[in-house]
């Protein structure tokens, strides 16, 4: 009998203890899902940037997920295709703020949409950590709005520094007729005399061209020392097709916004010998051990590949950068978004795939010139130049 007493109280006891650890854990199990908006050009002639993109989003919040989540709460991605089209990433971004309530988004894939969305996001006070080059983005400064992409006023630079070295003191420039193109052209115009380079002739080129040929006899005729064209695919490798087939045995420069593997494919045998500012993504195993950034470069290439069975590219580390600051900054706001804008404003030293992000009130890039290198085509892959 005393002994069947005891085994009740025992159990009693038990019950107690794991009744009790069950109530103190409710409140950890009912924490509210931070829900985080992405827009990106999955699809259509964009999606060289948008699928790696959206990849590499879904590839970090299954990894923080699996960690158990922003201080208890778990992260749900909900991401939409803007297939480049500025009006439907308005529209995507309208019903990220309004239906599905999330507390940030990342991207657009593109300037254009990045442009088309700002007003959006601005309005509803909802943090934005864009995937694009333009400057025009985060210049002037938008309170709610940061991007992780280089600045083509950075690649700009890189691209006149190397001309610099290499003696050229007239060039002729070719750009998309977009926003990307836009503000590449006046990165290029600003920044020329600074670096003794005069610009001899300046053309552009629509986003559906295929053939460039008229612009670039054009630019021939200046007689320029080399070439810089300012776009992203498929244009640039028309380009760079077109000035292999008008012959033209001078340098040719391309932007950032070619650099993946794609614009090689596009160009064929054309892509040889093109020059080109990049992040060190594409370089990764050729940088010295010493390198800061190598190691998260290195983790982010054999997780990416590991996971999807293909080549990382630039445009898929703009998202997987954005998604690992806004992590950082998710910490202890309880899903505020007033304080997870503060928290990304405050960011320092977090070391990307990009670059080395310091974000401040007056910058919402926080990358420096350390974020680009300039690369040549060299037998059909990249060759890391000094």
């Amino acid at each position: 009998m005393l002994k069947t007493k005891s085994f009740k109280k025992v159990i009693l006891l038990i019950a107690i203890i794991v009744t009790g650890c069950f109530i103190v854990s409710l409140p950890a199990m009912a924490r509210e899902v931070y829900k985080i908006g992405g827009i990106f050009a999955v699809t259509g002639r964009a999606s060289f940037l948008g699928d790696p993109e959206k990849k590499s989003m879904e590839m970090v919040i299954k990894t923080i997920n699996d960690k158990g989540g922003i201080d208890g709460h778990l992260l749900k991605g909900i991401i939409y295709d803007t297939e480049g089209d500025p009006t439907k990433a308005a529209m995507a971004v309208s019903k990220l703020i309004n239906k599905d309530k999330v507390i940030a988004i990342i991207g657009p894939s593109l300037t254009p949409t990045s442009l088309a969305v700002i007003p959006f996001v601005e309005k509803a006070k909802v943090p934005l950590i864009s995937c694009a080059a333009g400057v025009a983005i985060t210049q002037p400064v938008k309170p709610w709005v940061f991007k992780t992409a280089q600045s083509d006023v950075l690649a700009v630079a890189a691209v006149y520094r190397h001309m610099k070295k290499q003696g050229i003191k007239k060039i002729g420039i070719i750009t998309v007729s977009n926003a990307f193109g836009e503000s590449g052209k006046q990165q290029l115009q600003k920044q020329a005399a600074e670096y003794g380079i005069k610009i001899v002739r300046t053309e552009s080129f629509g986003n559906k061209d295929t053939d460039m040929t008229a612009q670039l006899t054009k630019i021939r005729k200046a007689a320029p020392d080399a070439i810089v064209c300012w776009g992203t695919n498929p244009g640039p490798a028309v380009v760079a097709k077109n000035v292999d087939q008008l012959g033209l045995n001078i340098p040719l420069y391309q932007s950032h916004g070619v650099a993946s593997p794609k614009f090689i494919k596009l160009a064929g045998r054309s892509a040889e010998g093109i020059y080109l500012p990049t992040g060190k993504l594409l370089v990764a195993r050729l940088l010295p051990e010493k390198d800061i950034q190598k190691k998260a470069l290195m983790n982010y290439i054999n997780n990416f590949e590991t996971k999807y069975n293909s080549s990382v590219s630039g445009f898929g580390g703009y998202a997987y950068d954005a998604m690992n600051i806004l992590a950082k900054a998710l910490k202890g706001t309880n899903g505020n978004k007033e304080k997870i804008r503060k928290a990304l404003e405050g960011l320092k030293g977090h070391v990307g795939v990009t670059g080395v992000f310091n974000f401040t009130k007056e910058e919402h890039n926080g990358l420096g010139a350390d974020a680009f290198v300039m690369v040549r085509i060299h037998n059909g892959t990249w060759e890391l130049l000094k």
